[in-house]
């Protein structure tokens, strides 16, 4: 038995009109505006268009719609739209063709298309709603399990009338009673319901140790022409990145994921490393060296600190540092934290709070041993520690460690609590993008410089 990846046509419709929407908005500024509708503009929207339609399949437009809230979409199609502008000005300044656009109709289109966009999927949503209330093309639905799996799919079609079910029932032979839910029966009233015709779809939201009530209940079912669907409880899991895919026509779930588990976004991931580390590394030559002379001056020994830290799958990798301490500092062992205590001078003491002793680590980020974004590395001695003190503490590593991250932008660096800080780091995890990570570079610029836990 195989089991099919299905897309609703709704997915190709929006694919449709994402496709059109940015050449016929142009059409109508450009035109608005006094100007002709030539090559260069109808190009442009065309091309935007298939930029757009890459993006955001890319960022998931197109993926799972139908469980989405209008605001969930809308922040996806904001994202992509932002992309799409950045690389079709990157592109008209190239191709060195900028004086050929009217400035105020790329603008004036920038800011109108991302609006349209969203407009048309509110319009859609309300459409099919304002069908569904009336009862028109409603599906009659039963709901077979009465734990959390159970009260999540009732609150999500319940929210989500425009989806187009209409909840009749539940059923459970064995009901947990936890969630107030008024049970109707069990297998037999649920199969017999079945079989009368006056339900369409049964949704089984039983936990994996429930299994043989499963298979009894899809035995009985089989008898009918109802649609089944299978909600897996992964309520008692804790998921990190999860997902669904197959293996050679199996489906697989999986639980625990890097984000980075696709080659287009270990590319962006590892190109967007490259430009701004490289960047970066331009711009702060002249403070390196000044910190480095700074360091010669304050204190005898090495300019550069290497220290073995553990990075991605657990790998160790010497990452780089400005010295803001004596060279014999852990002459009496290592010990974790207390790094206030262990510089010996004002300007070790000055980089160490202002964090410009983490400059040098670009050069890791440049020779790809760690990222831009990302949990932050810990010495391999105290990762043997923390892995058996702290839950999910190795999880954190399928991903490459960071200079900054979401832990740091919230306060959670330095001498803070390690459970808070894997915390905030698994959900980085679980909710990557290349825009959180935009958001996490801007926020480390405004706020990240100076802050009070960093010694």
């Amino acid at each position: 038995m195989k089991i099919r990846n299905i897309e609703s046509s709704f997915v190709w419709l929006h694919r449709g009109i994402d496709l059109f929407i940015p050449s016929i908005t142009l059409y109508f500024i450009t035109v608005t505006y006094g100007l002709e509708w030539i090559s260069r503009y109808q190009n442009t929207g065309v091309w935007t268009g298939l930029f757009l339609i890459a993006f955001g399949q890319f960022n998931g437009l197109y993926h799972n719609w139908r469980g989405r809230s209008l605001y969930q979409d809308s922040s996806i199609v904001i994202k992509s739209w932002v992309f799409v502008c950045a690389l079709v000005i990157l592109l008209i300044f190239m191709f060195k063709i900028s004086e050929q656009f009217s400035r105020f109709v790329l603008i004036t289109w920038f800011v109108i298309s991302p609006f349209i966009l969203i407009l048309y999927r509110f319009f859609i949503r309300q459409f099919l709603a304002s069908l569904y209330k009336k009862n028109h093309f409603t599906k009659s639905a039963a709901i077979y399990g009465s734990g959390q799996s159970s009260t999540h799919i009732i609150t999500v079609l319940n929210k989500n009338k425009w989806l187009g079910y209409r909840i009749e029932n539940i059923f459970d032979d064995f009901p947990t009673n936890d969630n107030n839910i008024e049970i109707s029966g069990g297998t037999d009233e649920l199969i017999s319901l079945a079989k009368s015709g006056k339900i369409q779809t049964v949704f089984i939201a039983l936990p994996m140790e429930r299994n043989n009530e499963i298979k009894h209940l899809l035995n009985g079912l089989s008898d009918t022409t109802v649609i089944i669907k299978y909600i897996p409880d992964f309520f008692s899991f804790d998921l990190l990145n999860a997902s669904m895919t197959t293996i050679g026509g199996t489906p697989v779930i999986n639980i625990c994921d890097t984000p980075l588990n696709d080659p287009a976004k270990v590319f962006i991931k590892r190109l967007e490393d490259i430009s701004i580390s490289t960047l970066i590394l331009l711009l702060i030559l002249p403070i390196m060296i000044v910190i480095a002379i700074g360091i010669k001056l304050s204190s005898p020994g090495p300019i550069f600190y290497k220290q073995s830290r553990v990075g991605w799958n657990g790998k160790k990798f010497n990452m780089l540092k400005f010295r803001s301490m004596a060279v014999d500092t852990e002459k009496d062992g290592i010990q974790w934290g207390g790094a206030k205590n262990k510089t010996t001078s004002r300007f070790g003491s000055f980089i160490r709070k202002t964090s410009l002793d983490e400059l040098p680590q670009f050069i890791n980020v440049l020779k790809g041993e760690m990222s831009i974004v990302g949990p932050r590395p810990e010495r391999d001695v105290f990762v043997k520690q923390f892995r058996q003190e702290i839950p999910r503490y190795m999880q954190k590593h399928i991903v490459k460690a960071g200079i900054t991250g979401w832990a740091q932008i919230n306060g959670w660096r330095g001498d803070t609590d390690l459970n808070k800080r894997i915390e905030y780091d698994l959900y980085y995890i679980d909710s990557w993008s290349l825009w959180l990570d935009i958001k996490i570079i801007i926020l480390t610029v405004l706020t990240g410089l100076s802050n009070k836990n960093a010694y």
